[in-house]
C-alpha cells in the first residue's frame, strides 16, 4: 500500500458538524475504509490546516476518489501528497544514479602557449 499525506482545512459547514458531533471525525475515518483506503494516523492540527491524516490506500485512483469523494460534500478542503520512506527514497536516488553516471572527463593538457596580451596585439 502507499502512504500519502492528507492535509485537511474544515470549512464553516465543517467546523459547525465537527462542534456539534466531535465523533463525526471516526465516522468519516470508517467511511475512508469502506473506500479502499486506511487512515494510519490522525492529527488535530494549529495551523492553516485543521487536520494532518495519514493514509494508505492502494493507488493514486483509490486516494483521489476519497479526496473528491469528501471534497463534494463541502465540509473540508483537502490537499493530498504522496509520501515516499526516507529509505526507499535514498535507494532510488543512488539507483537513479548509477545509471545515470557521466564518465570522467579526461583531464586537458595545459598549453604552453602564453596568451596573446593587449598589448602584443597593439604592436602588429
Amino acid at each position: 500500500m502507499a502512504t500519502y499525506i492528507l492535509l485537511s482545512k474544515l470549512t464553516p459547514d465543517g467546523r459547525k458538524t465537527i462542534k456539534e458531533r466531535p465523533g463525526r471525525i471516526r465516522e468519516v475515518d470508517r467511511e475512508v475504509q469502506k473506500m479502499g483506503a486506511r487512515v494510519v494516523q490522525q492529527y488535530a492540527t494549529l495551523g492553516p490546516y485543521d487536520f494532518v491524516n495519514i493514509v494508505e490506500a492502494p493507488n493514486n485512483e483509490t486516494i483521489s476518489k476519497v479526496s473528491v469523494d469528501l471534497c463534494a460534500r463541502g465540509t473540508v478542503e483537502i490537499m493530498t501528497l504522496v509520501a515516499i520512506q526516507v529509505d526507499s527514497f535514498i535507494a532510488s536516488l543512488k539507483k537513479g544514479s548509477k545509471s545515470r553516471a557521466k564518465p570522467k572527463a579526461k583531464k586537458k593538457a595545459k598549453s604552453t602557449k602564453r596568451a596573446t596580451t593587449s598589448k602584443a596585439k597593439r604592436k602588429r
